[in-house]
């Protein structure tokens, strides 16, 4: 009590959200274009499921490929992190959007399971530029602000999860390839309007040292705890319940209420505009009140009790409710951690360690849809979910683990990088 207090870090205005006029202008250009990128990776999403059984595929085959884009997002996350560090963040979104746009068109013409499979992997490596993007948003605002941004990106992205798979549906009625078609067309205009409009960030500090990639995967294994570790495995166990479950929804809501390829978008237009809403105008004051870890924890406990009380639900009154519950977590969940790895990552290294981040995410996008798949065939319809709520409970313990003091200066700093 009688040792002084040790000064005060700089503060950053802590008023409305209100960066340069130059930076919001980035952040809307990015917010478009991710918004239409996001539309045509759903108009294909949900209806992989109905096409890959359309081409013999069993159920753990539909995990599979639900996987495979995940897989692809694993192997390339962390080199476009690193790569954007070195080269900038515009040439690797210019070139995951491209990827993303030859995957789509590869969808379009095929009818045959293994081309399949391929175009995933295609779009999986167009999105694992995603922790680029992120870390775009964390060049552009300061710390204090990142999940409110984060937010308005992910409320970008929601609007075209909302949109993209009630598109999809109607493309269908036109023939099977249409929704390809028309996917790749979106992407193509993503791409031209990225190129001459999306200008590359002002770097804010410079790497001096590096480490291999495989040193940095290793150091976030040994020092699980540290404050930008933590975040990242609170984030990888989130999306392998997420992916677990959301990898077998189009199956369950095919099985219980016969949905089919043309009304599945409809659920997943409302589940898209929920995520609007909170990112839009919900999350924000969320994080200005109880700060970004508190709102993670209150993620992570609204995704394990929407998964856990989905299963009992009989009729489209008592599904509809409790479906909202995860997206309203995944809101809180998602933006928040990756605000807080973003804070905690060393200077000159949130690329890498957003990659990082991805990647790890990248394992549970491409185990969550497997197990689930295998689950769902063998166990049946409901034990997905359940076993994703129990995973998501662990989530919530270690969430709750973590500090909640917001400022980086009062937290552990992320372990030093050194040479390698």
């Amino acid at each position: 009590m009688s040792e002084p207090a040790p000064p005060a870090p700089p503060v950053e205005p802590t008023t409305a959200f209100a960066p340069p006029r130059s930076a919001l202008a980035r952040l809307a250009v990015l917010m478009a274009t991710g918004c239409f990128d996001m539309m045509g990776m759903l108009m294909v999403l949900p209806l992989v499921p109905f096409y890959a059984k359309r081409m013999g595929a069993s159920d753990t085959m539909v995990g599979i490929l639900a996987g495979s884009h995940a897989f692809a997002m694993l192997v390339t996350a962390p080199l476009w992190g690193r790569l954007s560090d070195r080269y900038g963040r515009r040439p690797a979104i210019l070139f995951g959007l491209l990827a993303s746009g030859v995957a789509f068109l590869v969808f379009a013409v095929t009818d045959n399971l293994w081309v399949l499979l391929l175009s995933r992997l295609f779009q999986g490596a167009g999105a694992g530029t995603i922790g680029v993007v992120q870390a775009y948003v964390s060049d552009t605002v300061g710390p204090s602000q990142r999940a409110k941004a984060l937010g308005w990106f992910t409320a970008a992205t929601s609007a075209g999860v909302m949109l993209g798979p009630v598109v999809g549906s109607l493309a269908s009625g036109f023939g099977p390839h249409a929704p390809g078609f028309i996917a790749a067309g979106l992407a193509l205009a993503n791409v031209s309007a990225a190129y001459f409009l999306l200008p590359e960030p002002e770097k804010t500090s410079s790497v001096t040292k590096r480490r291999q990639l495989r040193h940095a995967i290793v150091d976030v294994f040994r020092h699980p705890l540290l404050p930008a570790h933590r975040m990242i495995w609170i984030y990888t166990a989130g999306m392998m319940a997420f992916m677990a479950m959301n990898g077998v929804l189009a199956l369950f809501l095919q099985r219980r209420f016969g949905v089919t390829t043309k009304t599945i978008g409809y659920f997943y237009f409302y589940v898209g505009g929920i995520g609007l809403l909170m990112r839009g105008g919900v999350l924000g004051r969320l994080v200005d009140k109880l700060g970004d870890v508190r709102v993670l924890r209150l993620g992570a406990l609204s995704i394990a009790l929407g998964q856990a009380l989905v299963p009992f639900a009989r009729s489209l009154p008592v599904l509809v409710p409790l479906m909202a519950l995860m997206p309203i977590g995944t809101a809180m969940l998602f933006p928040a951690t990756t605000a807080q790895v973003s804070r905690h990552a060393p200077a000159g290294h949130v690329g890498e360690f957003m990659g990082l981040q991805q990647a790890l995410g990248g394992v549970s996008r491409v185990l969550g849809p497997v197990w689930a798949g295998f689950v769902f065939q063998h166990l049946g319809p409901s034990w997905p979910f359940w076993f994703a709520a129990t995973l998501m409970t662990a989530v919530g313990a270690l969430a709750w683990g973590a500090g909640t003091e917001e400022s980086p200066a009062a937290e552990p700093a992320a372990p030093a990088v050194v040479a390698r």
